[in-house]
């Protein structure tokens, strides 16, 4: 069965395209090893390779070029090679703040910083003679930890804080309190198609560059300016990636500059993959973060103050970090109401690789603050964790009466506030207290396998907190024969966006999926696009395509009437016919009849999220268009011995408003999870002593792998819609689902708690390793002893 079959068999009985559980529009390409990316490109006559040549210290300043030109030329096969000597424009790949050059000028500061392209005619003469140059450069003393930052007063901007109530008397006032520290880790974004372009010269001083990036705009932009070319003079074409997770927004720019140089120069089409190894060297991962805490509490354990300092490792450079550290703060919340707060947030500038964009951007890292200080009060308090978390959920000031009670430290009153309905059901579909009966018993007849039970919901927020990025844009095309094609501004990565368009293009113009193609992202098609980030590809791009299709209905409207003998009004667009008059018209015969009428057939559409209010500088203001919530409970089983752990089950209920695609999001769900249990408990990043990456492949970095997903894995869609109107009044689902992840953390957690009977804080960071969670037990069983 061809996937057009497939799409069409699979439609709801009613005919419409939203709501429908459709196969990925490139499933059948991706099982048959069909689908083309950038590495399938067809390569050109005279095809040149590049590879990179890295710094081998984490700080230092470059002697002369830093490299050997003439050494690297006797080379064999080398045909050229460039550093920022080189660049006849801006030398920048920094995406909001320009410190970051993608070829290091004058000083290096981490290990694995590209100093210079070599070109060769075979890729592995290229890689063969980057791997032998020799670096020039004069080594400085680095710094390399958030601590060694923080001593030094070392950072890549100002800290940012906010401030709600008095929470230090909050905290002096409270008859309980607690003070302590956690840490998360790294993450490799790991995506399956490493760092690619092809940069192909064209006449005239042009240039086309196929990236595998979430971000042709800013691709297209900085690639202008490092050659001084004109915008208009540089294309970015992206038909889809195999995986991005945030690590292709930004750091794409490194690798297709230093190709687009290197093309411009030689005027010969340049290739640049890196390997795996040189990927995770060179380029940013998860920010890891310090997480320092004092709060005050009551005897239920309800928040009254909590004075929470936030301090993450940022690399050498500001890249992301700014919104990333900013959506931390925004989200230390989660789905709680803390009446008084005093919140500073530290941006670490450190001799590492620029921690860059990652699914949940900073969330995740709130998030997990707050999650460890309910988890902490209830280990204090000897109460269940969910009925602390229950307890200090956010809630309708009808029903609690305070007038702030569904207001976040930000100053955003929460509108679609669902969080305490979906909490409820994911405990009744778990049957949660019956397995925290069933845990209990098993750990009191077990002394060296413990069982732990977590439940851990999310609110999210929605929109880039940088109000320019909230806009999008598509270009809408209907051909004679009635096909169609749809282009957007967002960027497939696997996640499913093209075919979630193709619904919300189809529904809008009444037809058939199978008529709907959506082309490869393109800045010579939509101009000036947001990368596809934020969670905000489906709203954004989607609604833009709205306003393309609404455009067409109404020029097409009149040439139906005609043909139906009705009003305007009156035409209706349904099933790939018009419908009017009590008589219908194949959707062909429209199309080819507006075409005889001489009626445009094409045309731009356009978005821009409403009602975004926020400042950035103070923290302050209505930072999201709406809200995502979820939650999920966690069974896993440890061995104390060993640190070994097994996760038994997992039952999700998230909100994806009314979805576009229950399958696609489902799956995305599903993903998401996983990913965020491996940041969590088995992704580490380990660094040696003077700044160098030790886990820079699969042999030595840890992602989950099938045999990590245990058989009782349910998710559940709430029902439910947004109240904002999005396309099918849906919700992002890309990357809320990930924090979902944290209950496989606290599960863990309380297994450990578990082994010293309940009656020890446990103090555990992530990833919870197996090293981790044996040290973690043993200090456990270590504090009990020596309370009693």
């Amino acid at each position: 069965m061809n996937a057009p079959s497939i799409m069409k068999s699979l439609l709801r009985a009613d005919g419409q395209q939203l709501g429908a559980e459709l196969v990925h529009e490139s499933a059948h390409l991706h099982v048959t090893g069909r689908a083309a990316y950038v590495d399938d490109q067809p390569e050109l006559a005279g095809t040149l390779y590049a590879a990179l040549i890295k710094s081998p210290v984490a700080h230092g300043e470059l002697i002369g070029e830093g490299i050997d030109r003439d050494a690297l030329l006797r080379e064999h096969g080398v045909v050229a090679v460039f550093t920022s000597r080189d660049i006849p424009g801006e030398n920048n790949c920094g995406p909001i703040i320009h410190d970051d050059p993608f070829l290091a000028e004058g000083k290096v500061e981490f290990i694995g910083q590209a100093v210079a392209v070599v070109v060769a005619r075979e890729m592995l003469y290229a890689r063969e003679a980057a791997s032998k140059a020799r670096v020039l450069v004069k080594e400085l003393l680095p710094i390399l930890t958030i601590e060694q930052a923080m001593a030094a007063q070392s950072f890549v901007m100002p800290s940012k804080g906010i401030t709600r109530g008095d929470a230090d008397q909050a905290i002096r006032q409270a008859p309980f309190k607690i003070k302590g520290s956690t840490e998360t880790g790294q993450q490799e974004q790991f995506y399956l198609e490493g760092q690619i372009t092809y940069a192909v010269p064209r006449e005239d001083g042009q240039l086309t560059l196929y990236v595998s990036t979430q971000h042709p705009d800013g691709n297209q932009r900085e690639a202008a300016a490092a050659l001084k070319l004109s915008t208009k003079d540089v294309e970015v074409i992206c038909r889809r990636m195999g995986g991005g997770f945030g690590g292709k927004e930004g750091n794409a720019s490194i690798f297709s500059q230093s190709a687009a140089l290197a093309a411009f120069k030689l005027q010969r089409p340049v290739k640049l993959r890196v390997n795996r190894d040189d990927d995770m060297m060179i380029t940013g991962k998860r920010h890891d973060f310090k997480i320092d805490y004092e709060v005050g509490f009551d005897q239920d354990g309800r928040i009254l103050g909590a004075d929470i300092t936030l301090a993450s490792r940022c690399g050498y450079s500001t890249d992301f970090s700014g919104p990333v550290n900013d959506r931390a703060c925004l989200h230390i919340d989660n789905c709680y109401y803390i009446p008084n707060l005093k919140l500073i947030s530290h941006r670490c500038k450190t001799n590492t690789q620029s921690a860059t964009a990652f699914r949940g951007f900073g969330g995740p890292q709130g998030m997990f603050g707050i999650e460890t200080i309910l988890s902490e009060i209830a280990n204090t308090l000897g109460k269940d964790p969910l009925e602390v978390r229950k307890l200090n959920l956010y809630q309708d000031p009808a029903r609690s009466g305070q007038a702030d009670t569904l207001t976040t430290q930000y100053g955003q009153v929460i509108e679609d506030w669902i969080g305490d309905q979906i909490v409820d059901q994911v405990e009744t579909q778990a049957r949660y207290q019956d397995r925290r009966a069933a845990i209990n018993t098993f750990n009191a007849q077990h002394k060296n396998r413990k069982r732990g039970l977590a439940l851990v919901p999310l609110k999210f927020g929605i929109s880039f907190t940088a109000t320019m990025l909230n806009q999008g844009g598509a270009l809408v095309s209907i051909y004679m024969d009635g096909s169609v094609s749809c282009n957007h501004g967002g960027t497939e990565m696997g996640q499913g966006l093209n075919t979630k368009m193709a619904q919300v293009c189809a529904d809008g113009l009444g037809i058939d999926t199978a008529l709907i193609r959506v082309t490869a992202t393109d800045t010579q098609k939509v101009p000036n696009a947001s990368a596809t980030a934020a969670s905000s590809g489906a709203d954004i791009n989607g609604a833009a395509i709205m306003n393309a299709t609404a455009q067409l209905r109404e020029r097409l409207a009149p040439v139906a009437a005609r043909l139906l003998g009705c009003a305007a009004a009156d035409v209706r667009f349904a099933n790939s016919q018009v419908h009017g008059g009590g008589q219908s018209v194949a959707w062909p015969v429209l199309a080819k009849q507006a075409w005889l009428d001489r009626v445009g057939l094409s045309v731009t559409g356009f978005f821009m999220t409403p009602e975004i209010q926020y400042d950035f500088n103070t923290l302050k203001g209505k930072a999201f268009y709406y809200f995502c919530y979820g939650a999920a409970v966690s069974e896993v089983e440890i061995d104390t011995r060993t640190g070994e752990w097994w996760l038994k089950a997992v039952d999700i209920v998230h909100d994806a408003g009314r979805s576009i695609n229950p399958a696609i999001d489902q799956g995305q769900i599903e993903g998401a999870f996983i990913q965020g249990m491996g940041w969590l408990t088995m992704e580490e990043c380990i660094w040696d002593k003077k700044g160098k990456l030790l886990t820079h492949g699969p042999s030595t970095y840890k992602i989950p792998v099938a045999g990590d997903v245990p058989e009782h894995f349910n998710v559940t869609l709430f029902a439910g819609q947004n109240i904002k109107p999005t396309p099918f009044n849906s919700k992002a689902v890309g990357e809320p689902p990930l924090m979902l992840g944290l209950s496989t953390f606290f599960a863990i957690r309380d297994a450990v708690s578990a082994s010293a009977d309940h009656r020890s804080v446990v103090q555990l960071s992530a990833p919870a390793t197996p090293e981790r969670i044996l040290l973690a037990c043993e200090r456990a069983r270590k504090e009990t002893r020596a309370a009693a």
